[in-house]
């Protein structure tokens, strides 16, 4: 990963691009996408944090195109990876073919679809285990080993994969490890019906304006250094902590329907992307430090696909949903 010096007199100028910013974002996606607010904003806290979304929704809610959409304000070089079930490795990272240079034959690499800014895994979960792991080296360290040899991936890099949740059948259940490396499961809902009717409209008319670039890839890692640098109280921090640590079964801080409803529960890497989350937001939001309110607000997407629900839990009729909104309302 490339890590960016900031100047201590760039900071304020850096966090007043960030706090502008963040309307003209919501003015240009509007262009093209209506309502989904808090989608959108749990998206630019995983991209302002340099992390990793999983976007679920049912077929026709435009997560293609809000990915691309939020691909086009960043000035990013976006690429879409259709997974299917023949999809291949090398079809996501590259191989090396034989070519004749200057009258020798010589392997070379030829770089796949994941070397560029924005990847979007349309339908991750429709390829089996062995094409999904293509993604972790990626995801994790930001770079492909091919042959013995390492490739770094250009900065920034951003995994963002849609799932399909009502077509069980030719679909293959991503592995806890890399579930894991998102750090959101967003959920994408029908839209209310005047909003419906407003894309509706809109799609079977005149054509949407383009979307105006706001910021380059150098301005994002200047945000992923800055969110980094957000301060936020030792209080605070706990609370995220005490939250994740409650979800695990047989723990002491665990409330007896964790015990019941829960067979596996978070790690830490939940805790840490809680944190980082939480102060992505806050400094959209123009704060000075990061709040319970905003560890509470991003609770749910951090955690609902990190908790293995037991049979009890199943058989009882209860969701991921209901055991995290208890939990909030048990911890303090």
């Amino acid at each position: 990963m490339r890590h960016i010096t900031i100047a201590p007199d760039e900071e304020e100028a850096i966090v007043s691009q960030i706090r502008e910013g963040r309307d003209r974002i919501y003015r240009e996606l509007s262009k093209t996408i209506v309502g989904q607010k808090d989608v959108i904003e749990q998206l630019l806290v995983c991209l302002f944090s340099g992390s990793h979304c999983l976007i679920t929704g049912a077929p026709g809610l435009a997560k293609t195109l809000l990915v691309r959409s939020v691909a086009q304000v960043f000035h990013l070089d976006f690429r879409r990876i259709q997974f299917t079930p023949d999809l291949m490795p090398a079809d996501i990272t590259g191989t090396e073919i034989l070519e004749e240079v200057d009258g020798r034959r010589a392997l070379q690499f030829v770089p796949g679809p994941v070397f560029a800014n924005v990847i979007l895994a349309d339908e991750i979960n429709r390829t089996p285990p062995k094409t999904q792991a293509a993604l972790l080296e990626a995801m994790q360290e930001h770079q492909v080993t091919a042959a013995g040899k390492r490739y770094g991936l250009p900065e920034p890099f951003f995994v963002l994969a849609t799932q399909n949740p009502i077509e069980m059948e030719g679909t293959y259940p991503l592995p806890e490890a890399q579930l894991d490396r998102f750090m959101f499961n967003v959920l994408i809902d029908y839209l209310p019906f005047e909003d419906e009717l407003q894309v509706v409209l809109d799609t079977t008319s005149r054509r949407s304006d383009p979307i105006e670039p706001l910021f380059t890839g150098e301005d994002i890692l200047k945000f992923h250094e800055m969110v980094r640098r957000m301060p936020i109280a030792k209080e605070v921090a706990g609370y995220a902590v005490k939250l994740v640590d409650a979800t695990r079964p047989g723990r002491s801080a665990a409330p007896d329907f964790v015990n019941q409803w829960i067979s596996w529960g978070a790690g830490l890497r939940a805790a840490q992307m809680l944190v980082l989350g939480a102060k992505a937001r806050a400094l959209l939001a123009g704060q000075s430090h990061v709040s319970h309110d905003d560890i509470r607000a991003l609770i749910h997407p951090v955690l609902r696909h990190r908790i293995l629900l037991s049979y009890k839990a199943e058989a009882e009729g209860v969701s991921v949903e209901d055991c995290i909104a208890r939990l909030v309302r048990e911890i303090s």
